[in-house]
């Protein structure tokens, strides 16, 4: 019979999600989707030392934002099947499986002070020995309970000094398993060292709690970062020491994710750079080096829309095998699969993030699009009709690539001009362009027709009593109107700003630029 797919993510609350650990969750709700199967989320909280307030939170808020949904999760109404999804809240199973490792002579305990340990890596660096480990080999030279006598090893259990569970780690040996994405793995036990699977605080160490976690909570697919490929033949020891062989889940390791030149990968310093963010949600956290409070921008903030980040996200290491490049969730879901995700690193580009954006805020309807612009208006206490925000978003949606840029595009729809666009003013104002825009403006409050069509078909009457070409007013009107030298169509700006405003604003540019005149 087989089994229901099972997949989970399991961030630890360190700080703000990395954009590498969103596109891990998407993939894995992808997959869990595709396969009909459930995604669950679980806080890997075991190194307190490093848990920060507020992280899990975001977590949340982030998944929640990029329309990724969990079936079982610490943050569930109900408890799922598999609770508590908290690792510190599951502290007390873990000693349990460490015995048994221990019992089942898989496992020791080691009595190493870290002076002694110390001291044991410098004698390997001093002996050019490339990679200084605790293994088979060196843990014949330690304090632990494969080299101490019996005795002894009781004694120093019972007065409780400190001590951690390392896993026995064979000499000879090759360790080898198939990865959905990279294929057979082969690495030789003599590479990997005797992990610390209990720590002297009596909390697990990663290694350990994953692999127990992964097995009651039946996860059957391990969709992780590349950065825990080497961790994987170890893990494999696990389940094999435990004998879960049999229901131990397949693996796949992500690509990395490149900085935008491709020579390194993509960090949070990267993005404060080069000017683009690295995490969902805006972060507010304190400098490590200073103490100092700092806030890290995120892609929410930033004016991206999830939709468009969800798509560039997912092209991050995976291509559908076809030229199609825009993708709801649900097209993702069915067009997804693990064999097509790449083994090479994706470089990251934040031109092609702009351009989803583009695209999806521009498939938006203009009813939708015009709720951006007027709650910048409430902000800034202008008011403005539902009707004419929808016409303005509707002549400015080509030109913006964030719900913000509406309003800082578009300012000059609510504020007439001060000043006006020198380069243009000197090149295209004239005694000829000043009479003949003076003309129009006193003509348009009294023109029937004021649709964009009905202001041209005015403007060209007047231009041609003038011997006046278009093309020789056109960019002065459009400064005199606006004060800005590029915008959208210039008929539908002053079709949407009135006939008795537009008028207005040519008649005061005029007498304001009198002295400009050329000859």
């Amino acid at each position: 019979m087989e089994r229901e797919v099972r997949v989970r993510f399991a961030p630890s609350p360190t700080g703000p999600l990395h954009i590498g650990g969103v596109r891990t969750a998407l993939y894995n709700y992808l997959f869990a989707r595709k396969m009909g199967g459930k995604m669950l989320l679980r806080i890997e909280d075991t190194d307190q030392n490093r848990f920060v307030p507020g992280a899990e939170q975001y977590i949340a808020e982030s998944l929640k934002w990029c329309g990724i949904e969990l079936d079982e999760s610490p943050w569930s109404e109900t408890p799922g099947p598999h609770a508590p999804y908290r690792q510190s809240e599951r502290k007390p199973m873990y000693m349990e499986y460490a015995m048994q490792l221990i019992n089942s002579g898989h496992a020791y305990y080691a009595f190493d002070t870290p002076e002694e340990l110390d001291a044991m890596r410098a004698r390997l660096t001093a002996a050019k020995v490339p990679n200084p480990q605790y293994n088979s080999i060196t843990r014949t030279q330690m304090r632990n309970s494969l080299t101490l006598p019996e005795d002894e090893v009781k004694q120093l259990l019972d007065s409780g000094s400190p001590y951690v569970i390392r896993l026995k780690v064979p000499r000879k040996e090759e360790v080898r398993f198939n990865d959905m994405i990279r294929g057979w793995v082969v690495v030789h036990s003599s590479s990997i060292d005797d992990k610390v699977l209990m720590k002297s605080d009596g909390m697990p160490t990663y290694h350990l709690a994953n692999i127990v976690d992964d097995h009651l909570m039946e996860i059957t697919h391990v969709i992780r970062g590349e950065e825990w490929l080497p961790s994987a033949p170890l893990h494999v020891l696990l389940y094999r020491y435990f004998g879960w062989e049999d229901t131990m889940p397949q693996f796949a390791h992500l690509p990395l994710l490149l900085k935008p030149d491709g020579t390194g990968k993509l960090s949070k310093r990267d993005g404060d750079r080069l000017g683009f963010p690295v995490f969902p949600l805006e972060w507010h956290g304190t400098d490590v080096e200073t103490g100092q409070p700092t806030v890290s921008s995120g892609y929410r903030e930033s004016g991206y829309l999830p939709d468009a980040f969800i798509n560039f996200l997912a092209f991050l290491g995976w291509n559908p095998g076809s030229q199609q490049e825009i993708f709801s969730m649900p097209e993702l879901i069915e067009a997804f699969s693990i064999e097509r995700v790449s083994k090479s690193p994706a470089r990251f580009d934040q031109n092609k993030v702009r351009w989803y954006n583009e695209h999806y805020l521009r498939a938006k309807p203009d009813t939708e699009l015009a709720q951006f612009l007027l709650a910048a208006l409430q902000e800034h206490n202008i008011a403005c009709s539902a009707e004419k925000a929808v016409q303005i978003v509707g002549a400015m949606k080509e030109r913006v690539t964030f719900p913000q840029d509406f309003w800082r595009e578009a300012q000059y729809f609510f504020i007439a001009p001060e000043s006006y666009d020198e380069q243009v003013i000197s090149k295209k104002w004239n005694a000829a362009t000043a009479s003949a825009l003076l003309e129009f403006a006193q003509e348009l409050p009294a023109h029937s027709d004021t649709t964009p069509e009905g202001i041209k078909t005015l403007l060209t009457m007047v231009l041609e009593r003038q011997g006046v070409k278009i093309g020789q007013v056109l960019q002065a009107l459009r400064v005199v109107v606006t004060g800005v030298a590029a915008g959208p169509d210039l008929m539908a700006i002053m079709s949407i700003l009135g006939a008795q405003e537009t008028a207005q604003r040519i008649t005061t540019a005029v007498e304001r630029l009198a002295s400009k005149i050329s000859a």
